[in-house]
C-alpha cells in the first residue's frame, strides 16, 4: 500500500513538473542538484564528506612512533597466529537473528557507499603478514619465508608529521549516502554509466545488466584468484569500483541499477517532453532517497538490534568523516556472518545446483572460488541474477559470533604473488596501519566499562578457557587486546556493544550533517508527504520493481526470513557441501621474460659492434673506391710483373696442416724452373743439377717431390696421372737438352711426405745455424745460442752443412737478391765458387765486419768491387760502389749526384788525374771517417748485435754535431747539475763567454733520487697543463655536482614519491648520470664553435682557458657523455626489471600520469617499457644513434671513410632532438635538458650562422699545381677582411666534388702575403678526387680551375710559436704545412725588423725521403735565402734509409758529410741545412738546448704528424722536464 502510495506520488510530482515552463536545459530541476564528488554539502567546510577527504579520528592513534609507523612484532602479536586462535571455527552456524545473506551483501554495498580504502599509499608502503613456519594453509613446507601482501592505505600528506598530527588515511568516496555506489563519486564517472537517454543508466544488449565495462571506468579488476585469469571481460561498469569482487555484491548493484531505470522509464512515460537530464536527475533524487531510508531505518536497525535516535534537523556543525574504528573494524563484522556458499533459485522456490570452477555441481555458488571471476558459469543472464537474489533472500546467514568461515580466513583473494590470504590477518594488521585504539581504550572513549578478564568480554566465551590461554600468551595482557578481535569476541547475536555504539554514531553523524538528507525540509528536495513517502519505502519494494516479483515469491522483509516466510533453504550450508576451495598459487610477475629481457639487454649492448657492420662496410666500400680511383689516376704502373708465358698446372704441398697452394711451373732454357703463384708472381727458382732426384709417388698417381740439394724440397700435386707422367717427360728432355740425366725414384706418399724437407723446416735449419754462426763470432754462451745436444732432429743436426743460397743470404740482409750489393758481397764469400756458402764461409766474412778493423772492412770493400781481381779498383769499378749503396737506398741520388760525390772525393784526396786506385788509395779517400767504418757492421734481419765495449745508444747522426752526451744513457738524462746556471750568470757579466751552439759542456754528476724526479716531473705537468685542469676540475666538478645534487635528491629528498623505496640504486645512478649527460651534451657544443674559440683565443682569455685543446677536450667529453650514457642505460636496465617486478599498484604511484591502479596488479612487460613509451623509444633510438656516432667518429674508421664520418656525424642533430623528446614525458620529473642546452645551443647556433655566411662565397683558385708525392698545390685570392696568422687553419669545399663536405687544412702560406696556399697531400678518397679536380687534363676540360668554399681561419695551438724565445717545430710527413707559413713569416719580420719575442726557431723535419715533399724544400731553400740574421736552424731526418750504422749506410753517410764539407750544401737536399740519416732522437736533442739557451726559461715545442712522432716528443718533453731548468711546453696535431 505505501509502496502504491509513493508512486502516486512520484507520478503526480512528475506531472506538476511537467506544466512548468522553464528555457534552461533543466527546466523541470528545481532543486540544488547534489555534487557527486559530496564537495559543497557543508557550505561552511566544503570538503566535508568529499571523495579524498581524510577520515577523522574519534580517539588518539596508536602508531610505533606516535606519528605514522605501524605496530609490529614483537610489540604486538603476530595476526595469523591471532585468526587462528579467534576466529578458526566450524560453519554451518545460523544467525542468531536469522539474518539473510542478502542483508550481508546489503551491508557491504553500504560499505563501498560511505567508504573506500583500497587504493594504496604512496610511495608504497608495506606492513606484510608474516606466516608462521608448518602454517597448514600457507605454509605446509615449513619454509618460513612465506608472507602476506599488504600494502598500507593511502593517507593524507598534511598529516603524519608529529605526535599532534599523526597519520590519518583517506577516504576514496564521499562519506555520505548519497549513492555513490550507484552513481560513482565524480561527474565524469556518472556521465560514463548514462545512456544519456531517456535518463537511463547505460545498459548492455539485455536491458536488465549494465553495460560491460571497457576500460574507460577505472573499475577494479583483481585478478581471479582461482583460475588467475586478468583483464576486464565478464566485468559490468558500475558506480562502485569494486562491485565485480564477486557475484553477490555485483547483484546488489544490478538491483540498483535496475531500480533508477525503472524510475526513469516511469517519469519518461508521464512526461514526454523532459529532457534526459530531467529524468535522470528526478529518478536520482528518488534512489538515492530510497536508499538513505532503506540502510538507517530498515537494514541498519536488524543488523544491530537497536533503533538510531530521531532526525531532529540538519546539523551544519556535524563533521560526516568516517572514523577509523568504524571503516577499519565496525563495519567489518558483517564477515562473520558471510557464509561458505549461496543458493539459488527460481521464483517457484526450486533452489537449483550450479556448476564450480572444476565443470562439477554443486548446491550453491562457493564464495571463495567466486571471487572477481570473470567466467560466471552461473550468471549468464539477467534470470540467473534474478535466482541469486532470491537464493540470497531465502538463504540465512553465518551465526553473528567471532568466527569466519575459511572462504575468508583461509582462501581470501590476494595478489597473484600469493594468491590466497587470511582477511582476519589482513583485517589486524589493517587496523595497525590506521592506528587503531585497544579495545578496551575503545570501550573507555564510547563510556563502556573496560574488560578486566577474558571472561567477561562475552559470556557465552566463559568456558573457552583454551581460547584465553591462547589469547595471554599471545597479548599478555587484555589491556593490550586490539579493537578489531576484541569486537569479534564480544559479538553475540550481532554485534557488540562496542561495535554497535561506534556504528550507531557514525551512521547518525553522516544523517545529521548531511544537507542533502532526504528528511531534511530545508534543502527543497522533497515536502512532507514524500518524506512520509518514502519512510515508508522498504527494500522489498525496491526489488518489486528490480525483479518484478511479488509476496508470493520473496518475503516482505527481505533482511530476515522467519518461519512462514516462502521458500526456506534446503539447509544450512556447510564448507563439506561445496566444493573444495582452490589452493594458493604463486606467480612471478616476469615470469617468461628473463630470456628475452636479457637478449634485448644484450642486443643494445652489442649495438657499437652492430654498427660496425656497416661501418667496415662503407670502410670497405670507400677503401674499393679510393683504389679504382688510384688505379685510374696512375699515370704509370708501380711494379710490373714480369710476364711469363702459360705453364704446367699443379699445387704445392707445403706441409702437414698447410693448405695446398696453386703454382705455375716453367722451365726455362737456363737450367732452371721458375714457380709461380696464382697471380704470376714469382715464388722460387730451381737450379737443376745432376744430383737432384725426381720421387713420384707409387700409390698416389698425382704427388710427386723434387728434391733441391741446399734448398727446401718441391712437393706437387698434379690434376691427374696424365698431368704428371707430361711433367716428367718435359723435365726430362730438358734435362737431356742440358746434358744431364734424370734421377727418377719411386716410393709411397707418406714416405714422400717424411723425406720432404718443407719451407718451415727449412727455416728452423736456418735459425740454427745464424744462432751457430753468432755463437762462435761473438762468443756467446751455448745456452743463449741453443744447445744442439738437445736438438735430436735429423735436420737439424745437418744445419752445420747447411749452405746458403743467394736468395737465403739476401733475405738474412733484408736485401733484393738481385742487387748489386748482394751479388758482390756474395761472390766475395763464396771462396769455392759452387753458387752457396757454407758455415765457415760465412763466419769468415761476419767475423771481418763484426771485429774487423777500418782498415780490414775498407778491404773487404775493396775486394768486393775490384771486380776482375787485378787489385786495382777502377773510376767505373767505383761508381758501381756508389750505386750500389745508392740502390739499396731506394735510389735517394742520381746518377749526376753520384757521380758529382765520386769526382769531389778523388778531388780532395788529389786522385783526379788517377784512373785507377789501390787499397791504399781507396783507404786514404775515408782517411777522416775510420769511426763510421769502426761501428759499421753488417746487420743480419733478426739478430740485433752489439758489442758493449765498443758502442752504445748513442752511435749515431748527431742532432746539432756530435752528439754531447754520448756517454750518458737515456735514462740518465736527468743529471745535469748546477752548471747550467751558474753558466747562466756568467754569461750575463761576460758575453762573450756565451757558449757556441756545437760545442760540448762538461757537466757535473745531477743528483736527485726517484722520489725527487717524479716531484718535478709532476710540477712541471702542472706548469705545463695548469689551464687544461683548472677546466677540466671546473667542467667535471660541475658534472658531478649535479649528478650528486640529483642521486641526493632521489635517495632522501624524493623519499615521499616512492621511488628510491622501488628502485633505489637503479634511479640514482639513471637519474644522477642523465643530470650529467644533459650537462655534458649542451656544453659540448661550445667545444665545437670555431669561430668563437678563434676569437677568444686573441683575448686574455686565452691565459686561462686552453682553447687549443678544444678538440681534445671535445673527445674527452663525448667519450665521458658515453661513459655515462651507458651508466644511464644500466640504471634504467635495473629500473625497467624492477618495475616489471612491481606490482600496479606501486607503479601507480610512480607514475600517476600514466597509470592507474583498478587492482589489476600485473605491471607492464619489458618490451612495453622499452618499445612503447617515449622515453624507452627514444632512449633505445638514442643508443642506435650513439653507436653510430660513436663507431664512425672513431679513429680508425675516420681515417678510412672521412666522408661517412662526416654525415654521420651530423645525427647529432637527431641526437639533441631525441634527448629533448627522451625527458618530455616528464615520467619521473620535469624535463630540464633544455635548461643545460638553450644558453650553448643559441651560442652554437651563431657560430654556425657565422661559418654559413662564409662558406657561401667563391674563391678564385689562381693556381694549381700537382707537385711529386701526390701533393696538389693550390693558391687562391685571399678574401677582403681575411685576416689570419701563421699556423692557422681553414675549412675548404671544392664545388666540383659537393658544396656540403668540408675538410680543413692548414694554410702554407705567410699572412703577407696576397695570396692563400694550401699543399693537400692525396691519402683518401676526396684528397685524391681533388688531385684529379685539378690536373691540367680536367682543368682543360673545364676551362679554368674550378672555385671553392672557404671556412676559417681557425686558431690552433701552433699559432703561439712567436711567444717563445726559442720555439721548436717538428714536422713529420705532411705535417710540416703549418710550419711552412710560420718559417715564412718568420723571415718577413725579421727582414722587416718587426718586433717578435721569438729570438730562435729550430725546425725538424722528418720525412721518408727529400723526394716526398721537395715543394717544402724549396720552400726552406726560401727562407735559407732570406735568413739574414741566422733565426731559423733546420734539421731534416730522412727515415728510408737504416737508422744504425750498418755497412748499408756508412758510405752514403761518408759521401753526404764530405759534399757538405765541401759545397756547404746537402748531397740530399741541396740546401744548407743539416741533413741526417735515421729518426730523431729528442732527449739530447733538448739536452743541448738547455745548454745552448741557459737564459732561457720556457722553450715551445710545436709538433704535427702522425701519432708516433708527437708522443715521442711529450716522451721527451716529460723526460727533460724532470730536472730543474728551463722546461718544454708541448702543443701537438695529430693527422
Amino acid at each position: 500500500m505505501a509502496q502504491t502510495n509513493l508512486w502516486k506520488l512520484l507520478i503526480t510530482g512528475c506531472v506538476h513538473l511537467s506544466q512548468l515552463t522553464f528555457t534552461s536545459a533543466q527546466n523541470n530541476i528545481n532543486w540544488e542538484v547534489q555534487r557527486y564528488d559530496g564537495w559543497y554539502n557543508n557550505l561552511a567546510y566544503h570538503n566535508r564528506g568529499s571523495a579524498g577527504a581524510p577520515f577523522m579520528r574519534l580517539l588518539p592513534a596508536r602508531y610505533a612512533d606516535g606519528v605514522y609507523q605501524a605496530l609490529k612484532e614483537p610489540d604486538v602479536p603476530n595476526a595469523r597466529i591471532i585468526s587462528d586462535i579467534i576466529s578458526n571455527g566450524s560453519s554451518g552456524l545460523r544467525s542468531v537473528k536469522n539474518n539473510t545473506v542478502l542483508s550481508v551483501f546489503f551491508g557491504y554495498h553500504v560499505m563501498f557507499e560511505i567508504f573506500d580504502t583500497r587504493h594504496p599509499a604512496c610511495p608504497p608502503e608495506f606492513l606484510d603478514v608474516p606466516i608462521p613456519a608448518g602454517d597448514s594453509v600457507f605454509d605446509p613446507n615449513e619454509t618460513g619465508n612465506v608472507r602476506l601482501l599488504y600494502q598500507r592505505n593511502g593517507w593524507d600528506s598534511h598529516s603524519g608529521q608529529s605526535p599532534n598530527n599523526p597519520r590519518i588515511q583517506v577516504n576514496d568516496v564521499t562519506a555520505w549516502i548519497d549513492g555513490s555506489s550507484i552513481y560513482g563519486s565524480s561527474h565524469s564517472w556518472c556521465d560514463e554509466l548514462r545512456s544519456f537517454s531517456g535518463g537511463r543508466l547505460a545498459s548492455d544488449s539485455d536491458p536488465l545488466l549494465p553495460k560491460l565495462s571497457t576500460g574507460k571506468l577505472p573499475m577494479w579488476n583483481h585478478p581471479d584468484p582461482s583460475t588467475g585469469q586478468t583483464g576486464r571481460q565478464g566485468f559490468y561498469d558500475f558506480g562502485n569500483t569494486a562491485a565485480n569482487e564477486n557475484p553477490f555484491i555485483m547483484a546488489e548493484s544490478i538491483i540498483w541499477f535496475r531500480y533508477h531505470n525503472y524510475l526513469a522509464s516511469q517519469c519518461a512515460a508521464q512526461n514526454s517532453s523532459w529532457s534526459d537530464e530531467d529524468i535522470f536527475q528526478h529518478a536520482r533524487k528518488w534512489v538515492i532517497a530510497a536508499f538513505q531510508n532503506i540502510v538507517l531505518y530498515e537494514w541498519l536497525p536488524k543488523y544491530l538490534g537497536r533503533n538510531l535516535s530521531n532526525y531532529t534537523g540538519y546539523k551544519k556543525f556535524v563533521d560526516p568523516g568516517i572514523s577509523p574504528e568504524f571503516q577499519a573494524a565496525a563495519m567489518r563484522f558483517g564477515a562473520t556472518m558471510v557464509p561458505p556458499g549461496v543458493y539459488m533459485r527460481n521464483r517457484t522456490c526450486a533452489f537449483r545446483n550450479v556448476t564450480n570452477v572444476y565443470h562439477t555441481e554443486s548446491p550453491a555458488i562457493r564464495m571463495c572460488n567466486n571471487f572477481w571471476s570473470r567466467r560466471k558459469p552461473n550468471l549468464q543472464t539477467s534470470a540467473d541474477v534474478d535466482e541469486l537474489i532470491f537464493g540470497m533472500a531465502s538463504q540465512i546467514a553465518e551465526k553473528e559470533d567471532n568466527i569466519i568461515v575459511e572462504d575468508l580466513r583461509d582462501y581470501m583473494y590476494g595478489p597473484l604473488k600469493f594468491s590466497r590470504s587470511d582477511l582476519m590477518a589482513l583485517t589486524i594488521h589493517y587496523g595497525r596501519d590506521n592506528g587503531l585504539p585497544t579495545f578496551n581504550a575503545a570501550r573507555q572513549a564510547f563510556q563502556l566499562p573496560p574488560i578486566r578478564q577474558w571472561e567477561e568480554i562475552n559470556p557465552n566465551l566463559a568456558n573457552e578457557q583454551q581460547l584465553f590461554g591462547n589469547l595471554t600468551k599471545q597479548y599478555g595482557d587484555i589491556s593490550k587486546l586490539e579493537l578489531w578481535p576484541g569486537g569479534l569476541l564480544e559479538s553475540n547475536g550481532g554485534p557488540g556493544e562496542l561495535f554497535t555504539k561506534i556504528m550507531i554514531e557514525q551512521f547518525e553523524r553522516i544523517r545529521d550533517g548531511d544537507r542533502y538528507w532526504f528528511e531534511n525540509q530545508q534543502n527543497g528536495l522533497f515536502t512532507a508527504e514524500e518524506i512520509n513517502m518514502i519512510r515508508n519505502t522498504t527494500f522489498f519494494d525496491v526489488l518489486v520493481h528490480a525483479l518484478k516479483t511479488t509476496e508470493d515469491e520473496i518475503q516482505k522483509d527481505v533482511f530476515v526470513w522467519n518461519a512462514g516466510d516462502p521458500c526456506p533453504q534446503p539447509k544450512q550450508l556447510t564448507v563439506d557441501d561445496l566444493e573444495p576451495c582452490t589452493g594458493a598459487t604463486s606467480l612471478n610477475y616476469f615470469e617468461g621474460s628473463g630470456a628475452p629481457f636479457g637478449i634485448i639487454i644484450v642486443l643494445l649492448c652489442c649495438l657499437p659492434l652492430v654498427c660496425l657492420i656497416p661501418a667496415y662496410a662503407v670502410a670497405f666500400y670507400r677503401k674499393a673506391q679510393f683504389k679504382k680511383l688510384q688505379k685510374r689516376n696512375r699515370r704509370e704502373s708501380v711494379i710490373k710483373k714480369t710476364e711469363f708465358g702459360a705453364g704446367i698446372k699443379a699445387s704445392e704441398w707445403q706441409g702437414p696442416n698447410e693448405p695446398l697452394r696453386p703454382v705455375d711451373l716453367h722451365l726455362d732454357a737456363k737450367k732452371y724452373i721458375k714457380v709461380l703463384d696464382s697471380k704470376r708472381s714469382l715464388i722460387r727458382i730451381i737450379n737443376l743439377t745432376n744430383d737432384m732426384d725426381i720421387i713420384k709417388s707409387n700409390n698416389d698417381q698425382r704427388v710427386l717431390l723434387l728434391k733441391v740439394p741446399k734448398e727446401y724440397d718441391l712437393v706437387l700435386f698434379f690434376d691427374t696421372e696424365e698431368d704428371r707422367h707430361d711433367f716428367i717427360e718435359q723435365l726430362r728432355g730438358h734435362i737431356e737438352d742440358n746434358e744431364a740425366r734424370l734421377n727418377l725414384m719411386e716410393m709411397n706418399q707418406k714416405t714422400i711426405f717424411k723425406e720432404a724437407v718443407t719451407k718451415q723446416q727449412r727455416s728452423q735449419i736456418l735459425d740454427t745455424f745464424f744462432r751457430r754462426v753468432f755463437a762462435q763470432v761473438l762468443e756467446i754462451d751455448r745456452s743463449d745460442a741453443g744447445d744442439f745436444n738437445t736438438e735430436i732432429s735429423r735436420k737439424a743436426k745437418e744445419s752445420l752443412n747447411c749452405e746458403l743460397t743467394r736468395v737465403e743470404f739476401a733475405d738474412a740482409l733484408g736485401l733484393k737478391d738481385d742487387s748489386m750489393f748482394v751479388e758482390q758481397m756474395f761472390s766475395l764469400a763464396d771462396k769455392d765458387g759452387n753458387g752457396y756458402l757454407s758455415f765457415r764461409e760465412f763466419i769468415d766474412i761476419l767475423i771481418i765486419f763484426m771485429k774487423g778493423s777500418p782498415e780490414e772492412k775498407s778491404k773487404l770493400m775493396f775486394q768486393m768491387y775490384d771486380v776482375d781481381g787485378n787489385g786495382f779498383l777502377s773510376k767505373e769499378e767505383f761508381s758501381i760502389l756508389l750505386r750500389s749503396f745508392i740502390e739499396i737506398s731506394n735510389n735517394c741520388l742520381s746518377k749526376t749526384q753520384a757521380e758529382e760525390v765520386m769526382n769531389s772525393l778523388f778531388k780532395e784526396a788529389g786522385f783526379q788525374d788517377k784512373e785507377d786506385l789501390t787499397w791504399e788509395d781507396f783507404h786514404y779517400l775515408f782517411r777522416d771517417h775510420g769511426d763510421e767504418l769502426q761501428f759499421a757492421q753488417l746487420n743480419v734481419k733478426g739478430m740485433d748485435i752489439r758489442d758493449p765495449n765498443k758502442s752504445n745508444n748513442y752511435h749515431r747522426v748527431s742532432f746539432l754535431k756530435a752528439n754531447p752526451y754520448k756517454n750518458i744513457q737515456e735514462s740518465a738524462v736527468e743529471q745535469i747539475g748546477q752548471e747550467f746556471r751558474n753558466r747562466d750568470r756568467l754569461n750575463k757579466k761576460s758575453p762573450h763567454l756565451r757558449p757556441r751552439p756545437y760545442t760540448e759542456a762538461k757537466r757535473e754528476k745531477y743528483n736527485r733520487n726517484k722520489v725527487q724526479q717524479k716531484v718535478q716531473q709532476f710540477k712541471r705537468f702542472i706548469e705545463n697543463y695548469r689551464r687544461h685542469i683548472v677546466c677540466v676540475l671546473i667542467f667535471y666538478g660541475i658534472a658531478a655536482g649535479v649528478f650528486v645534487e640529483r642521486a641526493y635528491h632521489y635517495a632522501i629528498s624524493a623519499e615521499t614519491s616512492g621511488i628510491p623505496q622501488t628502485t633505489y640504486v637503479g634511479i640514482i645512478v639513471s637519474r644522477g648520470s642523465a643530470a650529467s649527460v644533459s650537462f655534458m651534451y649542451a656544453y659540448i657544443l661550445l667545444t665545437m664553435c670555431r669561430n668563437l674559440i678563434t676569437f677568444l683565443r686573441e683575448t686574455f682569455l686565452n691565459h686561462y682557458i686552453p682553447f687549443d685543446a678544444a678538440v681534445d677536450f671535445h673527445r674527452l667529453v663525448a667519450m665521458s657523455a658515453a661513459a655515462l650514457a651507458i651508466f644511464h642505460s644500466a640504471g634504467h636496465g635495473v629500473n625497467v626489471y624492477t618495475f616489471c617486478v612491481s606490482s600496479l599498484s606501486s607503479l601507480s604511484c610512480l607514475f600517476p600520469s600514466v597509470f592507474i591502479n583498478d587492482g589489476s596488479e600485473l605491471p607492464q612487460k619489458y618490451y612495453w617499457w622499452f618499445f612503447e613509451t617515449i622515453p624507452g623509444m627514444t632512449g633505445v633510438l638514442l643508443l642506435v644513434v650513439m653507436a653510430i656516432l660513436y663507431v664512425f667518429a672513431s679513429h680508425q674508421f675516420r681515417r678510412m671513410s672521412f666522408r661517412a664520418f662526416w654525415v654521420t656525424h651530423h645525427l647529432y642533430v637527431v641526437l639533441y632532438i631525441l634527448v629533448l623528446l627522451h625527458g618530455s614525458s616528464n615520467l619521473i620529473q620535469q624535463q630540464s635538458f633544455y635548461l643545460y642546452f638553450i644558453v650553448p645551443g643559441l651560442i652554437y647556433l651563431g657560430d654556425k650562422l657565422v661559418s654559413l655566411s662564409r662558406k657561401k662565397k667563391d674563391v678564385t683558385v689562381v693556381k694549381a699545381e700537382l707537385l711529386p708525392s701526390g701533393v696538389t698545390y693550390l693558391e687562391f685570392k685571399r678574401p677582403q677582411d681575411f685576416e689570419y696568422k701563421s699556423g692557422q687553419w681553414v675549412r675548404i669545399a671544392c664545388l666540383s666534388l659537393g658544396t656540403d663536405e668540408y675538410h680543413p687544412f692548414t694554410l702554407t702560406s705567410a699572412p703577407n702575403e696576397d695570396t692563400l696556399s694550401l699543399h693537400i697531400r692525396a691519402v683518401g678518397p676526396w684528397t685524391t678526387k681533388l688531385r684529379e679536380t685539378y690536373s691540367p687534363e680536367n682543368v682543360g676540360k673545364l676551362g679554368g680551375n674550378p672555385k671553392i668554399y672557404l671556412d676559417g681561419p681557425f686558431g690552433e695551438g701552433h699559432q703561439e710559436w712567436n711567444q717563445f724565445e726559442v720555439s721548436v717545430l717538428v714536422g713529420g710527413g705532411i705535417g710540416v704545412t703549418p710550419f711552412s707559413s710560420i718559417l715564412k713569416d718568420l723571415v718577413f719580420k725579421s727582414s722587416v725588423f718587426s718586433k717578435i719575442s721569438c729570438k730562435k726557431v729550430y725546425f725538424i723535419w722528418v720525412t721518408r725521403t727529400q723526394r716526398q715533399f721537395e715543394w717544402m724544400a724549396d720552400i726552406i731553400r726560401e727562407v735559407e735565402e732570406n735568413d739574414k740574421n741566422d733565426l731559423v736552424s733546420v734539421h731534416i731526418y730522412i727515415t728510408q734509409l737504416a737508422e744504425k750504422f750498418d755497412l748499408r749506410t756508412t758510405m752514403l753517410y761518408i759521401c753526404e758529410r764530405h759534399f757538405q764539407k765541401v759545397s756547404n750544401r746537402s748531397l740530399f737536399t741541396g740546401l744548407r741545412s743539416i741533413t741526417h740519416f735515421g729518426r730523431p732522437q729528442f732527449v739530447p736533442f733538448f739536452n743541448s738546448l738547455q745548454e745552448v739557451h741557459p737564459e732561457v726559461g720556457k722553450i715551445g715545442v710545436f709538433s704535427c704528424g702522425p701519432p708516433g712522432l708527437t708522443k715521442n716528443v711529450e716522451k721527451a718533453c716529460q723526460q727533460i722536464n724532470k730536472r730543474d731548468q728551463a722546461h718544454f711546453m708541448h702543443h701537438y696535431e695529430n693527422f
